[in-house]
């Protein structure tokens, strides 16, 4: 008994661990980039259909337009990419690469012209996009029940995947949730008929 409380204490400071570096970084990245660029790396985001803009895939999870945009993605980001990690740490990896890669290139492809789509926001809605379909694919008890909790708590989410407002990135969320429900399909043990 002690050792398996030794185990899922040590998992539990990976799990802190990982996310408050990631976080850490979201908050260095802009902080530095108000207070030394001015915002300017923010040009790193995703530019749809433009051959430099694929860059954002990689950078725009990174960058945040203010402070309430990184505020407003801090605690999402926490407690989904926490549940998500629930699963295993590999699986928070996948989930996290997958959306941002979905999200990113579906939003290069579809995005508004002459616009600029930064933030964790994608990735967030990738995470919502697998805990909500996770227990559609695994067919498990604690999935479906783990799904079912997070679309009554976290169900409004679903709404940001629509075009309601001009300055938010319906596009990333969109890919992002598209590329958490293909990550539910692809990271779901293969069920035996």
């Amino acid at each position: 008994m002690k050792q398996k409380m030794q185990t899922i204490g040590g998992e539990l400071k990976s799990h802190v661990k990982i996310l408050a570096i990631a976080v850490a970084i979201f908050w260095i990245v802009f902080i530095v980039n108000e207070s030394v660029f001015n915002g300017r790396l923010n040009s790193f985001g995703i530019l749809p259909r433009s051959p430099i803009g694929l860059r954002g895939i990689l950078f725009a999870p990174f960058l945040h337009g203010s402070f309430f945009h990184i505020v407003s993605n801090t605690a999402p980001f926490v407690v989904l990419g926490w549940l998500v990690m629930l699963r295993g740490i590999s699986d928070f990896y996948a989930v996290s690469i997958i959306s941002a890669v979905v999200g990113g290139l579906g939003t290069w492809l579809i995005g508004r012209p002459h616009s600029v789509h930064i933030g964790a926001s994608g990735v967030i809605f990738g995470y919502f996009g697998y805990l909500l379909f996770r227990g559609y694919f695994e067919k498990s008890f604690i999935a479906i029940a783990i799904s079912v909790a997070i679309a009554m708590t976290y169900g409004g989410l679903i709404w940001g995947v629509l075009p309601t407002q001009s300055y938010i990135s319906w596009e990333g969320h969109l890919f992002g949730f598209i590329g958490g429900i293909i990550a539910a399909k692809l990271l779901s043990p293969a069920k035996s008929t």
